[in-house]
This record gives C-alpha cells, sequence and structure tokens, in this order.
C-alpha cells in the first residue's frame, strides 16, 4: 500500500507541485514579503502537476518493462485522465477567482510584468513541445544541453517573478531590492540547472538514441560529474559566500544556505552508480526541497 501511495505522489507529480509551493514560500521569507493568496498557491501548486503529468501521459501510450514510470502511466491511464480533468477544472476555477477578486489590478498591470509571464508561460509551453506542432515545431527538449537551463530558469521564474507579480497584483506591494532579487534568482536558475543535469543522467540511454545532445550524452557521464556538476556547485558556493559577506550574513544563515550545495555536490558524486527511477524523483527532486526548507531556515536567524 504504502508503495502504491509513493508511486502516486511521485509519479502523479504531486512532489513537483510541493516543490513549486516550497521554492515560492523560501523566495518570500528570503526577500521579506508578505506571502501570497491562498488561492495563488493552490493554483501554483495544481499548475506544474497538471503540466508534468500531461507531458508524461502524452508519451506513456506503451507499455514498459524497463521504465517504472512509464508502465504506472500505462496502468493507470484511466485514473489519471479522471484526475487530470478534476485538477484542471480546479484550476480553471481558481484562476478565474483570481481574476474576478483582482481584475482592474490585471488590467492595470505594467507592460513589463505581463511580458516576465508571457516568457515563463511560452517557455513552459516549448520545453515539452505542446503547442500543436501545425502552429510551432519548435521544441526547447531537442536543443540539448540548452534544455536543462530552460528548466533551471522556468523554475526560478516560479519562485521569484511570478510571486512578485501576483503580489503586485493582490496588494500593489513592489519590491526594490534589486541585487538581493538578482542573486536569489540566479541563485534558484543555477541551482534548478544543476538538479536537470544530474536528472538528465537517468535518460542517458533515450536521449543518445534519439541524438539530444545533453550534457550527460555529449561529453559522458564522468565528465559530466566531474568538469560541469562539480564546478557549477562550487562556483555557486563562492558566489554565497562572497554575497554572504557583501550582505553580513550570520554563521548559522550561511550554513543553513550551504548545506544544500553540498548535498547536492555528494549526490553528483555518487551519480556514477547506476539508480532507478524513483530515486530520481526522490532524491534528486527532493534536494529542491531540502534547498527550500534551509532557506526558509536560515532566515529564521535573521534579526
Amino acid at each position: 500500500m504504502s508503495t502504491k501511495i509513493i508511486r502516486f505522489i511521485f509519479f502523479g507529480n504531486y512532489f513537483v507541485g510541493i516543490l513549486a509551493v516550497a521554492l515560492t514560500l523560501e523566495a518570500s521569507f528570503q526577500l521579506r514579503l508578505p506571502f501570497n493568496s491562498l488561492n495563488y498557491y493552490l493554483l501554483l501548486f495544481l499548475a506544474p502537476t497538471i503540466y508534468y503529468t500531461y507531458a508524461y501521459n502524452k508519451v506513456s501510450t506503451q507499455p514498459s518493462t524497463t521504465n517504472l514510470r512509464t508502465q504506472w502511466y500505462f496502468e493507470h491511464k484511466k485514473l489519471i485522465n479522471i484526475s487530470q480533468l478534476l485538477l484542471f477544472v480546479l484550476c480553471v476555477i481558481l484562476a478565474v477567482n483570481l481574476l474576478y477578486q483582482n481584475l482592474h489590478h490585471f488590467l492595470t498591470l505594467p507592460a513589463i510584468y505581463w511580458a516576465a509571464i508571457i516568457t515563463v508561460v511560452v517557455a513552459a509551453a516549448l520545453y515539452y513541445g505542446l503547442l500543436p506542432k501545425s502552429f510551432l515545431k519548435f521544441n526547447l527538449r531537442n536543443t540539448g544541453w540548452l534544455k536543462a537551463f530552460v528548466i533551471g530558469f522556468v523554475w526560478a521564474c516560479c519562485a521569484n517573478v511570478l510571486p512578485l507579480i501576483m503580489l503586485k497584483i493582490e496588494t500593489g506591494i513592489d519590491y526594490h531590492d534589486s541585487v538581493l532579487w538578482t542573486w536569489l534568482f540566479v541563485k534558484n536558475w543555477m541551482f534548478c540547472t544543476v538538479n536537470a543535469i544530474i536528472f538528465d543522467i537517468k535518460d542517458y540511454p533515450t536521449d543518445a538514441n534519439k541524438h539530444l545532445r545533453t550534457f550527460v550524452v555529449r561529453y559522458g557521464l564522468r565528465k559530466t560529474i566531474f568538469s560541469i556538476l562539480i564546478p557549477l556547485l562550487l562556483v555557486g558556493l563562492i558566489s554565497l559566500g562572497v554575497f554572504a559577506s557583501y550582505k553580513d550574513f550570520g554563521l548559522p544563515q550561511v550554513l543553513c544556505n550551504i548545506f544544500p550545495f553540498l548535498l547536492t555536490i555528494y549526490v553528483a558524486y555518487s551519480m556514477h552508480r547506476r539508480k532507478n527511477i524513483l530515486y530520481y524523483l526522490m532524491v534528486i527532486d527532493g534536494l529542491i526541497l531540502i534547498k527550500a526548507l534551509c532557506g526558509i531556515l536560515g532566515m529564521q536567524f535573521v534579526h
């Protein structure tokens, strides 16, 4: 029974929705901003859950003895289709309610905010090729090495851009510390990019067959770990140290922010041993949750 629940949560991408909310809460704590509305958090939880499930469900049309997630989607297609419909209806209701309550603020939103929203939506749609091929055949996944940076960018926008836009819409509050915001955005972008590169290790055989030139396909597993992943994380640690000194972070806050990077370095180093799909979904994606929790914890030491 517990195995079924775990697979439902992780294969059904509900954990992805939790990550989106966790990163957003972390950003609110670190930027010392009021929380968004419950309506927005529910919408933020549902949107990536529906998005990722739709993408995987679309390609999981055949049974598989080697891919547990593909097999799970094939065996539970009816349940997934029903849950997707229910979640989509709930998502639409929440979106309409949010629009109804803040219609005037939506209509008067500055153009730069709309540009940011459109950029995130288009990047997310293009990444999995969700737009009809008759409309646009371009798929960001087929750009190989670039796809990890696109994933990181979309997640950073969800954590550091969309909450500020919604806060402006719901409360009229603007945020003005551009230095802190920029650093947190880049940190989220790079951390989620590294996470995506580690995740690509799982898809190495499939990506190689499709001639999708991800980092691990292009450079091999060992070089990806030691020449790309670990150096990127070390650069992140150095930049964290420099910024912590600039902002006069206390030692507990620094340690809380360093821990996810050190843990990710350890996990990256361990990736030369083959892992199953649930390890990636629970441990690799779990690094993002740990990062968010550590970021929130670190702010408790700020006075």
